[in-house]
């Protein structure tokens, strides 16, 4: 395990008396307050007003260096901070499992074998990998011949049982968006299944596989029919052995694709393996998902890449089947079984609360895509400091680009930022660490949102509601904005 990030180094002034806004030609610390007259709004409270956000904006930034809070806005209040909340599952599988750590997926023989034949079950055992793909399985399958395995007399398993199963990361999103799918012990192409369909004279050639960079297998544990309707676009059912879709015609047009849920992770997986062990002549019997250790000898062991990598991935590309995984795999290295995400988000809590000394933190899973998440932004600026103090997690963030008044990014900003940023329909968030140009370091944290209007967005709706757009952009103007502030006001 990684050492453990020291407590509450980082929290001597966050005690500090607060100061009137009058006070900042020396830019201490300040509470920044609604006032009644808008001639008497403090630089920060101008932009936040200028932005015309309906709901709430709450931020924090501080001072590296000195864990000094510069400004705080919104009275400790928490929002829900989407994917941003991604950093904070960083941290936590960092300190829990360490940068190197990495996931092992395993091919198993469960009885004797003599002169090629396995004469028992083989087991493709699942062990929280989050970046499996085909093209790993299909290395793992040419291994498997490699090793000399040219027949199974017994039963092909798949053990997903690392960690436990969930129907959807979100269930309060749309049935048919692929960044919410299901979470097991085994994963693959982060348990998305590729769609694609072609206008073939009056009717459409449809076809589901399991494409990677090199390989494209046809699937059978997905199904997709095509109905002569408008609306809606997507249904789902599902059966014993296959998530079955329908899409309405209407919808069409020419051709397309698009990535579709998996909730059937295991078998998926087997699907996919059975078909490439095929190509290497290996016949398999159809899979059998299994939550029962396995036991045996490894045939083939394939390795993840160092979970630093994996993580810079997730923050790079926001991937939600990423955070739950890892963020799984640390609550269950820490010594608890969690039945699901809440019980797992519950015991990162705790781990902030232990670490870093705060209790603004109230995750509902380890990505940020359930919009009953909390957080305070001094407290997660807290985590940050603490962490830059270590020289973790800023190298694994994405640079953030500043704009100019047209929008466009502006190349060799003075000011330098590296953030995670967050998205949900009415809800927008942006942390991470500033530096200045004449190199002072900040971290922050800005979080805005209008719970209420998300709320009375149908379940169907929410993948793009109406006025959804407008209001994250101007919310994004606002982050920038605070940024261009902090960046000027804040240096030596």
């Amino acid at each position: 395990m990684a050492g453990r990030f020291s407590r509450r180094e980082f929290l001597g002034g966050l005690g500090a008396s607060l100061i009137p806004a009058a006070g900042l030609a020396q830019a201490p610390l300040v509470s920044l307050r609604p006032r009644a007259r808008v001639a008497l709004l403090s630089g920060a409270e101008r932009l936040v007003a200028a932005a015309g956000l309906t709901g709430e904006v709450v931020f924090a930034v501080a001072d590296v260096a000195t864990g000094k809070p510069l400004e705080v806005f919104g009275e400790g209040a928490g929002l829900p901070p989407a994917s941003v909340g991604k950093a904070m599952t960083a941290l936590y599988a960092l300190d829990v499992l360490g940068p190197d750590h990495r996931f092992e997926t395993r091919l198993i023989a469960d009885g004797p074998i003599e002169n090629g034949i396995l004469h028992g079950d083989l087991i493709l055992a699942g062990g929280g990998d989050p970046l499996l793909d085909t093209d790993a399985l299909a290395t793992m399958a040419a291994n498997l011949r490699e090793a000399g395995i040219t027949e199974v007399r017994g039963a092909f398993k798949v053990y997903d049982g690392a960690l436990p199963f969930v129907f959807s990361i979100d269930p309060g999103q749309p049935d048919h968006v692929g960044y919410s799918p299901a979470v097991s012990g085994i994963s693959l192409n982060f348990n998305r299944v590729h769609f694609e369909w072609k206008r073939a004279g009056k009717g459409y050639d449809v076809t589901m596989d399991a494409r990677s960079a090199r390989y494209v297998p046809a699937v059978d544990v997905a199904a997709m029919r095509v109905e002569n309707r408008s609306l809606p676009i997507y249904t789902y059912q599902p059966s014993a052995r296959q998530d079955r879709w329908t899409v309405a015609k209407g919808a069409l047009g020419n051709g397309g694709a698009r990535w579709l849920p998996v909730r059937k992770p295991a078998l998926y997986a087997g699907d996919v393996f059975r078909t490439l062990a095929r190509s290497n002549g290996i016949v398999l019997n159809h899979a059998q998902v299994t939550r029962e250790a396995p036991k045996g000898v490894d045939l083939v062991v394939h390795r993840s890449d160092p979970l630093n990598s994996i993580l810079r991935g997730m923050l790079k590309y926001s991937t939600n089947l990423t955070a739950e995984m890892v963020g799984l795999a640390a609550t269950k290295a820490r010594g608890v079984d969690p039945r699901n995400l809440a019980e797992s988000a519950a015991e990162m809590n705790r781990w902030a609360s232990q670490s870093f000394g705060v209790n603004g933190i109230a995750m509902v899973d380890h990505s940020g895509l359930g919009d009953a998440s909390r957080m305070v932004p001094a407290d997660l600026v807290a985590a940050l400091v603490a962490a830059r103090k270590m020289g973790a997690l800023r190298p694994l963030m994405k640079p953030f680009a500043l704009t100019d008044r047209n929008g466009r990014p502006v190349k060799n900003h003075p000011i330098k930022v590296d953030a995670k940023t967050g998205t949900l329909n009415f809800v927008s968030g942006l942390g991470g660490f500033l530096t200045t140009a004449d190199g002072v370091d900040l971290a922050f944290a800005i979080f805005t949102a209008d719970v209420a209007h998300r709320a009375k967005i149908p379940r169907a709706q929410r993948e793009r509601p109406e006025g959804a757009r407008s209001w994250n952009r101007r919310s994004r103007k606002l982050q920038r904005a605070l940024l261009e502030r902090w960046g000027s006001l804040y240096g030596s």
